[in-house]
């Protein structure tokens, strides 16, 4: 896996192209969080414009899970709106794809996300497809995660890969909340910072605040004034925490020292300025 570990950058800072990579989409635009030289995997920003609309059949040749931050995208006749989630796996046969007023997208591929007309050779069968669940749906589950675990967080499910054992769930946190402890993950660890703020020994994230961290890699304690909402995913199987045996005290105005390769360093080496909006 050649990804780098981008811990943190704001999207905001990065610019837009047109199109997606492998010639899909062309009418979308898109910023690139992170990408895979090896896989060609990739974790994005698109903005998809008002109005677009794709008649299939036809399938893309890569898994792609999505979660909706603004707007309405449809595919086969499914609605997803703001905080609505979905998981398709490679293959998965689209008939019609549009949004009616434009729509924000966090979106990662796990290959190069090319287009093919018609169905694919295999249809879906694994049990992988998550077709839509939305974050406003259903209840927290108990913050209980962990002995070490701080308290005053909730998580809500999105998927559960039943091949992987990968995970993608949304963490919700209360304001004034702090972790006293280090810790470390065997899998990879990625997060999108939806709402709110949130302090790490790295820095201080805002929200469109994204980063990508290989596995075991010591990070935090991590803590928020204002509460946060937060995206989650694994690759490599299910998250396991390790956590330090002696606590630390928390730096709540922690020196901005991002961990970015030197592509992206220019833009995001320094603090964003305030709390953005998409």
């Amino acid at each position: 896996m050649t990804r780098p570990h981008i811990e943190f950058i704001h999207e905001q800072v990065l610019p837009w192209s047109q199109g997606l990579y492998g010639g899909g989409r062309p009418d979308v635009q898109v910023r690139t969080l992170s990408l895979d030289g090896d896989t060609g995997g990739s974790s994005l920003v698109l903005r998809y414009p008002p109005g677009c609309c794709r008649q299939g059949p036809e399938h893309v040749t890569s898994d792609e899970e999505f979660l909706v931050i603004s707007g309405d995208l449809e595919i086969n006749g499914v609605v997803y709106d703001s905080l609505a989630y979905g998981f398709l796996p490679a293959g998965h046969l689209r008939m019609s794809s549009s949004s009616k007023e434009g729509a924000l997208v966090v979106t990662f591929f796990e290959s190069e996300p090319r287009s093919e007309a018609g169905g694919p050779a295999q249809p879906d069968g694994d049990g992988r497809l998550v077709e839509r669940v939305s974050a406003l749906d259903g209840q927290w589950e108990s913050s209980n995660f962990h002995p070490l675990f701080p308290a005053g967080a909730g998580r809500k499910w999105l998927r559960r890969d039943p091949v992987s054992g990968e995970q993608t769930w949304i963490l919700g946190t209360m304001p004034l909340r702090s972790g006293r402890r280090s810790e470390k993950h065997p899998v990879v660890e990625e997060m999108f910072l939806l709402s709110g703020e949130l302090v790490g020994n790295l820095g201080v994230m805002h929200a469109g605040a994204y980063f990508w961290r290989p596995p075991e890699v010591w990070h935090g304690p991590y803590g928020s004034r204002t509460g946060n909402l937060t995206l989650f995913r694994t690759k490599g199987g299910p998250l396991s925490t390790v956590f330090t045996e002696e606590g630390q005290e928390f730096d709540w105005a922690p020196d901005h020292r991002p961990v970015l390769p030197p592509s992206m360093v220019e833009v995001g080496g320094r603090p964003y300025p305030g709390k953005p909006p998409f």
